[in-house]
């Protein structure tokens, strides 16, 4: 499970975002059931691997408080992760199920829901803060980022220029000696109905990405080279 991270790290009152913060006063009244608030990181703070998704879902991290639990795209995500061997169990239902994750941590660029799941920039940028910080104080060796804004805020995190990473599905970019930022498409609804994300392709670069992470030193400087994943 999730060790207790610092405020700098995640904040679970945050409310440094007044149209998230609005919007989630609205959700509450509606669904007094649901979490709807911020929602924490999870997975061991050592973990070599961090996979950063885009924000909360409604009906699935909003209402449960773990990403992608109880959502379409961790049906994917967690099922992928379980047969690569980086999870106990193929299905994330309830914040209580018993899913514990193995050498990787899940986490999203914008900790609370967005209005029809589009934050605006400005909010991925004051949430660029804790993603930061969480970064610098539990380094992986390897960052999976699902989606453009995943992708751009991750380099945001990290101070580097994002003309010199362009995104790209299996895509891998040395950071710096010791990480690496592979790109995917998010696992969303949209992308695997329409087949731009198959599950094939997804676990694909899942599995490159848990490969990386054995490595003790990947190639590239600050702005080092950019490579396509074998096979993409």
């Amino acid at each position: 499970m999730t060790a207790s991270v610092p405020p700098t790290v995640f904040d679970p009152g945050c409310r440094d975002c007044p149209r998230l913060a609005a919007h989630l006063d609205r959700v509450r009244a509606d669904f007094p059931g649901y979490h709807a608030a911020p929602v924490a990181p999870f997975g061991p703070t050592d973990a070599r691997l961090l996979i950063v998704g885009l924000a909360p879902g409604m009906h699935g991290a909003n209402a449960t408080g773990r990403p992608f639990t109880g959502d379409h795209a961790g049906i994917l995500l967690y099922r992928s992760l379980y047969e690569i061997g980086l999870a106990n169990q193929p299905e994330a239902t309830s914040i209580d199920d018993g899913l514990e994750l193995y050498d990787c941590r899940v986490t999203n660029a914008v900790k609370c829901l967005p209005p029809g799941n589009r934050p605006h920039t400005a909010e991925v940028r004051t949430c660029n803060a804790f993603l930061a910080a969480e970064i610098a104080r539990f380094p992986p060796r390897v960052v999976l980022a699902l989606g453009r804004v995943a992708h751009d805020a991750v380099l945001r995190a990290l101070a580097r220029r994002l003309s010199a990473h362009p995104f790209g599905h299996g895509r891998e970019h040395g950071l710096d000696g010791a990480m690496t930022l592979i790109d995917s498409y998010h696992c969303s609804r949209y992308n695997t109905q329409t087949r731009r994300l198959t599950a094939e392709m997804f676990r694909d670069v899942l599995a490159r990405a848990a490969v990386l992470r054995e490595v003790s030193e990947t190639p590239g400087s600050a702005d080092g080279p950019t490579t396509s994943m074998r096979g993409q």
